[in-house]
């Protein structure tokens, strides 16, 4: 039965997400909190450690999440869910694209979901950022890890492992 669940929770968040894995955070966080699966504390682990492995982080949410819950029966539940939605409709929207990519309707749906999407964005970070940034320490940490990103143009990587010994450092030798 929780598998059943898994997958229709995932395929909805698939279905109604547009704008890549950044923008599935809220839902995935909503739907983990409202079926009482992950605790907050939890569910930032797993964002935080799908940010930092290979590959898209809505399908790495969804395999760890899935494995947390189910093990590897939960990671095929979840991950198949994920990505089912995409896979169906890009395949429809491929067959369709050139018929219809200059119609001023799609163009307008455009025009409207581009901004949603920054919109849910800006929800995970304010979400994410109020529950793991609870000190001036964090608060530091992540303004160095923004700056370093956006000016210096360091790779993400460099960032985090900067990141692990700033808190490290701050926690146990300050």
């Amino acid at each position: 039965m929780i598998l059943i669940k898994l997958f229709i929770t995932f395929f909805k968040i698939g279905l109604f997400t547009f704008g890549g894995g950044y923008a599935m955070i809220p839902l995935i966080q909503e739907e983990m909190i409202v079926h009482g699966w992950l605790t907050i504390e939890q569910f930032l682990d797993i964002v935080a450690v799908s940010q930092m492995t290979p590959g898209a982080i809505a399908i790495n949410n969804a395999t760890f999440v899935g494995y947390k819950l189910a093990g590897i029966p939960g990671v095929i539940a979840t991950t198949t869910g994920v990505i089912s939605p995409s896979l169906l409709v890009i395949t429809v929207v491929a067959a369709l694209m050139h018929k219809f990519s200059d119609h001023p309707y799609v163009e307008a749906a455009w025009t409207g979901i581009r901004p949603a999407v920054v919109g849910l964005i800006m929800v995970a970070v304010i979400s994410m950022g109020s529950e793991a940034i609870t000190t001036y320490r964090g608060i530091v940490i992540a303004l160095i890890a923004l700056f370093l990103i956006a000016k210096v143009k360091l790779h993400p990587i460099f960032v985090i492992i900067i990141s692990g010994f700033l808190g490290f450092g701050i926690n146990y030798i300050l």
